[in-house]
């Protein structure tokens, strides 16, 4: 399947307000996401999807007059639909009717962005520009990053990120004061980063050097996080930070 550029049309139907706000800012954070439209019962919905198309559809199932199921029973979509619910339940009866996936309330947003890549085709990487330090030499490493992320551009200190993690189709930059999500892969993001100070210990995980805190065999300490070292990358991740892997 080709990237596909977006931005993806999503249609929330919940009767509960407070989802609505939450799985409308965790939209806002995906920069292929446009801003949600809303509906409040299954009847609303029917409306807005008679007039408009969408390109994804996020429903919970107990609404009043009719139901989640009995919604999607009654009409002809051709968009993918993601349920959410508080109930674990109805699960199966769900994939029968071809949810792309099942959401437990509350939802997480790393449980949503995943939902989300199952969901939609994958999303074409925005190019990440490193930016140097003014008055540095041409060659000199960056003391900086721009980085795509919730519609914008955020400069990022390089000294200030913690990691990086590979999340689906996009990447979940960690940082002092935060986390970026962006829609480019682990792979550009490792060629965007000095390599000078960022290395890889895992096929999800890309880590500041100086940000390493202590080493076990299986696993570092990056700030108060936890990261991984993937089996395959265990060589060259204690032979770059001088250690004795035997004795890890």
């Amino acid at each position: 399947m080709s990237p596909a550029r977006g931005p993806f049309r999503c249609l929330v139907v919940d009767d509960e307000p407070i989802a609505h706000r939450i799985i409308d800012d965790y939209c806002r954070a995906l920069p292929h996401l446009q801003p949600v439209r809303h509906a409040f019962d299954a009847m609303q919905a029917m409306g807005m999807l008679a007039e408009e198309s969408f390109d994804l559809l996020l429903l919970d199932l107990n609404m009043p007059r009719l139901g989640g199921f009995d919604f999607l029973r009654s009409v002809q979509l051709s968009c993918p639909v993601i349920v959410t619910t508080a109930h674990a339940e109805h699960a199966l009866e769900g994939f029968e009717l071809h949810v792309c996936d099942y959401l437990l309330k509350p939802v997480s947003f790393e449980r949503f962005v995943k939902a989300v890549n199952r969901a939609l085709p994958p999303v074409a990487p925005a190019a990440c520009e490193a930016a140097p330090a003014p008055g540095a030499a041409g060659d000199a490493l960056p003391r900086s990053l721009f980085i795509k992320g919730d519609r914008k551009h955020h400069q990022l200190a390089l000294a200030d990120i913690r990691y990086v993690e590979a999340c689906g189709n996009y990447c979940v930059v960690r940082a002092n004061d935060g986390s970026i999500i962006t829609p480019q892969s682990l792979s550009g993001m490792e060629r965007s980063l000095p390599a000078e100070q960022f290395l890889r210990v895992h096929k999800s995980y890309l880590v500041a050097i100086a940000r390493i805190r202590s080493v076990s065999a299986t696993s570092l300490q990056v700030g108060d996080d936890t990261v991984p070292i993937g089996p395959s990358y265990r060589k060259q991740v204690f032979a770059r930070l001088q250690i004795d892997g035997a004795n890890g």
